[in-house]
């Protein structure tokens, strides 16, 4: 009789992994196919886009990029970045070398990469900010210009060919984010083409988001972090380990507003992105790279062009990468990129837009001083959180 118990425990001893196993089985299955279901955009370097510059012309750091109507590419750059002995000798006095020299503030390339137009630079007609920062077009084709320059405390406006249409505000102006006549250091201007609204990443002085009417400049209404009225005291360096801020720190680098009502912000230093009804009322927030600092992880945001706009696309210039997110919970899917120089790397990926097709075109700042195009090629599924370099031999020996 015991010989015959032992057996019978026996056999319900061995049959207990099974019953395990069927169990784990039965709970995570359906996550684990889920995981393995999760699909997202997928990019390809373009190593050929844009086509060689003119004249000798070079790029200093490109800190804005924008896409108008007919896919056609803008690009701002700052000629004053140069180092004259090392990059210009050809527009040194006396002149050093037969190369280079800096091309014209902002570059229009067609959708195969052909330069087409430049212009931008100092006028009797405007104010042309000492660091010029962002460029973005308008619903209606416009170009918008900030700057981040100690001055620099107003905005102006062109049409996609250069002509002048509009100053908001004076240089030379104090901090003030209450200031409904002038701005502090604009990094970004972005567009409710619905509402006919310009969203204002007011910036690097400034600590908030300003709503102006897209063609009169009048200001409707603005905020800082969480909705609450924003705040100018020096909160000192962003820390992990503090709770979060109460209010944006410099700078308040984008103000993108989506199709269904909300406002995604660029708390950069922050490291995170505050999500925002129209009207200035906090919704959420979601934090990206947390352990990031100094120069902070949410630097520019995109959206696809499906029109949900399922997926955002976020700049991080520290961590020289583009994390591809779901819209709505916010989940970072994966991403691509790497600190380097070569075509697909990062050295300070600074902005961010997509054309119709939605194809993904950036920007560098600082010693980067370049524009990358990445072809858009499908959704495919998430194999990597990390793809890095997102070349095109990679991807076609999936």
């Amino acid at each position: 009789m015991i010989n015959s118990k032992t057996g019978n425990d026996s056999k319900q001893f061995n049959r207990l992994p099974l019953l395990l196993i069927s169990t784990i089985l039965t709970l995570f299955f359906p996550l684990l196919s889920q995981a393995a279901s999760v699909k997202a955009p997928a990019f390809e370097v373009d190593p050929y886009w844009p086509q060689p510059l003119p004249n000798h012309w070079v790029l200093g750091s490109a800190i804005g990029v924008g896409v108008d109507s007919r896919d056609h590419v803008f690009v701002i750059h700052r000629r004053n970045s140069f180092n004259e002995r090392t990059e210009i000798g050809a527009a040194t006095d006396p002149k050093t070398a037969e190369c280079c020299i800096p091309a014209p503030n902002i570059l229009e390339f067609d959708p195969e990469g052909n330069l087409v137009n430049s212009w931008g630079g100092p006028d009797d007609e405007y104010d042309w900010p000492s660091s010029n920062h962002g460029l973005t077009l308008d619903h209606k084709d416009n170009i918008w210009v900030g700057g981040n320059g100690g001055k620099d405390s107003h905005i102006l406006k062109f049409t996609r060919d250069g002509k002048f249409l509009m100053q908001l505000g004076k240089p030379g102006q104090e901090t003030d984010s209450h200031s409904t006549t002038n701005f502090g250091g604009v990094a970004k201007i972005s567009f409710d083409a619905t509402a006919n609204e310009a969203f204002v990443a007011d910036g690097y002085a400034n600590r908030r988001v300003a709503v102006l009417d897209a063609d009169t400049g009048k200001f409707k209404r603005y905020w800082g972090a969480y909705g609450n009225e924003p705040d100018d005291t020096d909160i000192g360096r962003y820390s992990p380990e503090d709770p979060p801020a109460q209010q944006f720190r410099n700078p308040v680098h984008c103000a993108d507003p989506s199709y269904d009502g909300l406002v995604y912000v660029c708390d950069r230093a922050n490291d995170r992105i505050q999500v925002f009804k129209t009207d200035g009322t906090f919704v959420k927030e979601k934090f990206i790279a947390p352990l990031t600092l100094g120069d902070g992880s949410v630097w520019d945001i995109a959206f696809s062009k499906d029109r949900a706009q399922k997926f955002m696309y976020v700049a991080d210039g520290k961590n020289m990468k583009v994390y591809i997110l779901d819209r709505e919970s916010l989940e970072v899917l994966t991403s691509f990129g790497d600190g380097g120089r070569q075509p697909g790397q990062f050295f300070a990926v600074h902005s961010i837009a997509t054309d119709s097709k939605g194809n993904i075109f950036t920007t560098e700042t600082y010693e980067g001083k370049r524009v990358q195009k990445f072809k858009y090629k499908g959704l495919k599924q998430v194999k990597e959180k990390n793809q890095g370099v997102p070349w095109g031999s990679k991807f076609r020996n999936k």
